[in-house]
């Protein structure tokens, strides 16, 4: 082949390979000129979909467009992220991940897609403490009566998670491991389930976000009894935190994540968190999540794949620790 021959060659590939990146990025010229669809993996009546809904009229107003909020429930969060992962990498399918999107990675052998390859983290959208609930019938008002109790009957106590391997489940094992106590799990398909239960007393602890939970405690159906963070709530600053309860070291963050796919065109990634950051910063926004005992990040892209990353080792260690199977 002649030299001629080869710039000719590499011309022709070149414009090739353009072709079949055209369809893609073309579709960032505009961008969004349709409802963009916002997957929460999540059934109804879950945290998650007080984040999204929480987001979604603001958000859709900076994009110029409606965002539809579809709660898509069941498998650890798989069926919904697995959707997400096989849409089309246009920017008109996002997913509103949470801290179990961070456990997975550990809790199966298997996933249906990879978790740090298929998914590009736009920003964090908020994070919060879990908070340590009890049922009245219980008799407990503190993390050290909970211990107390737990240690004079081991296995006896219910405590009921949103599904194996979710934030509230590992944030109720480290308890567990770190008090050298013993409580029986009940396995719920979502965070709404697990609710109706827990006020109805078929479980005696929970662990879980006080975005839906806060209204029953104020009511007095649930008994606070500390939150999982480093530091006490601005929202609920009467509950301590399990670290101040006796066990210095104990934090649990319930966090979400806004992911797109990785393959979506960077113009459209970045139009997608410009749009989220601008939210995120918006004072009526900000106080509808402290309100609700939460916090709006907003982080950049970078930021957010990093502390992902984080996650993903910091909760490997609880699930080995505590031999968490997703069928368990």
């Amino acid at each position: 082949m002649t030299a001629s021959d080869r710039r000719a060659f590499l011309a022709r590939t070149a414009a090739a390979a353009a072709a079949l990146q055209w369809p893609l990025a073309g579709l960032a010229q505009g961008y969004p000129t349709r409802p963009v669809r916002l997957l929460v993996p999540y059934p109804p009546g879950g945290a998650g979909g007080i984040v999204a809904r929480s987001i979604v009229s603001e958000l859709g107003q900076e994009l110029g467009q409606t965002l539809v909020v579809e709660e898509r429930g069941g498998g650890a969060q798989v069926i919904a992220t697995e959707i997400v992962a096989n849409a089309q990498p246009d920017g008109y399918t996002a997913l509103l991940a949470s801290t179990t999107h961070g456990i997975n990675p550990s809790l199966f052998k298997t996933l249906p897609y990879d978790t740090l390859k298929d998914f590009a983290p736009l920003t964090i959208v908020a994070h919060s403490p879990l908070i340590f609930l009890a049922h009245p019938s219980l008799g407990v008002t503190t993390i050290q009566q909970l211990v107390a109790k737990a240690k004079s009957m081991p296995g006896k106590i219910a405590y009921g998670t949103g599904g194996p391997g979710t934030g509230g489940h590992l944030s109720v094992e480290l308890l567990k491991a770190m008090a050298g106590i013993d409580m029986l799990a009940v396995h719920y398909k979502g965070a709404g389930p697990l609710l109706n239960d827990f006020l109805g007393g078929q479980v005696q602890v929970v662990c879980t976000s006080p975005l839906p939970t806060m209204p029953h405690v104020r009511s007095g159906r649930l008994v606070g009894l500390a939150m999982t963070g480093a530091k006490r709530s601005a929202v609920a600053p009467e509950f301590p935190t399990v670290a101040e309860s006796g066990f210095p070291g104990y934090q649990s963050t319930l966090w979400y994540a806004l992911l797109t796919q990785v393959k979506t065109p960077a113009a459209i990634q970045q139009r997608l968190y410009e749009a989220a950051a601008k939210t995120l910063r918006l004072p009526a926004v900000v106080e509808r999540f402290r309100q609700q005992g939460a916090e709006a990040v907003g982080n950049t892209p970078a930021e957010a794949d990093a502390f992902i990353r984080a996650e993903i080792q910091r909760w490997a260690k609880v699930v080995e620790r505590a031999q968490i199977k997703p069928e368990t």
